[in-house]
């Protein structure tokens, strides 16, 4: 008799990160190779983190504060928010699990664009949840069309804003009005993994506000991306007490490692990185945005660190040729491919070799 497995990972497939940068070395016998395929920030992580991690090295044989007490004290105290509202948790991705394994049963819906992070349908999934899908309209969420797909069965609605992989928003009003409508027995994840890279004014700033109006919403947050912490994985959760006591629930005990949890209480205090890493974003995304204008792609702007466009030839072809010369991106399936913002040497990198790839 051979094994079986649930019914509802049977059509799953595993995650694919992107190719780690020894890998392609190996692979092509390259002494060079710049990866800017998983939105990581191209200037590392604050000093402060750093050190933080070297003093906590010496209790690495201590389980950590289950709890996360001193990082959801700092969160409270700069976010304006009671330490019961907020839930640290092992980078977005864990957080994104929990809440299905809190609300969502076999067959409830769960809303979600057709062009955004993949997680949202495959946690689903698992869940035994049915994925209702709303393709994006001109690169961007459709939230008239989300109210449109409502239904008794609705249980959750995903929205990523700015959202990956297009780079794209909903202004505040936009958000405001669509949760106005939204029944209050449907809870609104708000993924704002992103919000430090957006540049526009009517992109909503304090979205702690949604939480605050709306008992239903839940607003994700990450240090893995500004704050340059994506290799220690933390994350954290805004929402009212009773949610947050239930997500509590299902979330395994000393999720948050020791060192993450210290790294992100030093991070959140060092504004003149966060500055930085904001400054080198916004220039880098004008150069390439200057250089794929020259070349004839088409891109909708971005507001995070990486850029969505249209090469014009097979992604996966153009992807394999890239890595051959030691550049690697993200294949987004058809003719698009996702670009995360490096360094200026590296996005200068990415554009010429780029232009060997595509003859241009």
């Amino acid at each position: 008799m051979s094994i079986s497995y649930r019914e509802e990972i049977k059509d799953l497939k595993p995650y694919k990160p992107g190719k780690p940068i020894e890998d392609v070395k190996r692979e092509y016998g390259l002494d060079r190779v710049i990866k800017l395929a998983s939105n990581e920030n191209p200037l590392g992580c604050s000093e402060k983190a750093v050190e933080a991690i070297k003093k906590a090295l010496d209790n690495l044989s201590l389980y950590p504060d289950g709890n996360t007490t001193i990082l959801k004290e700092a969160l409270a105290k700069k976010l304006g928010i009671s330490v019961d509202e907020v839930l640290p948790s092992s980078g977005a991705d864990e957080m994104i699990d929990l809440i299905s394994r809190t609300f969502v049963s076999k067959d409830d819906e769960v809303i979600m664009a057709d062009i955004t992070f993949p997680r949202y349908i495959a946690t689903t999934k698992i869940m035994g949840g049915t994925p209702v899908i709303v393709p994006l309209k001109d690169w961007t969420y459709d939230l008239d069309g989300m109210l449109e797909k409502i239904t008794n069965k609705t249980k959750v609605i995903w929205l990523c804003n700015p959202n990956n992989p297009t780079g794209t928003i909903v202004t505040k009003d936009e958000v405001l009005a669509f949760l106005d409508k939204v029944p209050e027995n449907v809870v609104v994840v708000y993924d704002e993994a992103y919000r430090e890279f957006v540049t526009r004014d009517d992109y909503p700033k304090n979205s702690i506000e949604f939480v605050k109006k709306y008992s239903n919403v839940i607003v994700m947050r990450t240090f893995s991306k500004i704050y340059g912490l994506a290799g220690i994985r933390v994350g954290y959760t805004i929402a009212n007490s009773e949610i947050i006591e239930n997500i509590n629930k299902v979330r395994g005990p000393f999720n948050v490692n020791s060192l993450g949890q210290v790294a992100a209480v030093a991070a959140l205090e060092d504004e003149d990185f966060l500055k930085k890493a904001y400054d080198v974003n916004l220039e880098g995304k004008n150069y390439i945005y200057e250089e794929f204008d020259k070349m004839g792609l088409k891109y909708p702007p971005s507001e995070t660190n990486h850029i969505f466009v249209d090469v014009k030839k097979d992604a996966n072809e153009v992807f394999v040729e890239m890595q051959k010369r030691g550049v690697i991106i993200r294949p987004m399936g058809g003719t698009f491919i996702r670009v995360s913002i490096g360094t200026m040497e590296e996005n200068k990198i990415f554009i010429e070799t780029l232009k060997e790839v595509l003859n241009i």
